[in-house]
């Protein structure tokens, strides 16, 4: 239970809030912050400050995902489509064997 508190109150790297905020639109409170008094949200606010929050998060997710895209294909080329019975030459250098005579 303590973890799973933990976790969920973490502000995660790729969305830049916690997952609690995330789900329910504000921190999760630790017990020991002096709580205001004051009206209660309409339904109206919160929905919206719900939508603000996911919408910020897909960005920087969509942001996180492109930089990751682009760091995994810096120093990948084309691939080169081979058909059935074409002739290739391979590279034997990495093949740990071998060779036993007869």
């Amino acid at each position: 239970m303590i973890a799973e508190f933990a976790y969920n109150n973490k502000v995660q790297t790729s969305t830049k809030v916690s997952l609690f905020k995330a789900n329910n639109g504000q921190d999760l409170h630790m017990g020991f912050e002096m709580r205001k008094k004051g009206k209660f949200k309409r339904v109206e606010e919160f929905v919206m400050r719900m939508k603000e929050v996911h919408e910020k998060a897909e960005v920087v997710l969509r942001k996180s995902q492109e930089e990751m895209k682009k760091y995994a294909n810096r120093k990948r080329s084309e691939v080169e489509e081979y058909q059935v019975e074409d002739w290739v030459l391979l590279s034997m250098k990495d093949l740990k064997y071998q060779m036993k005579e007869r």
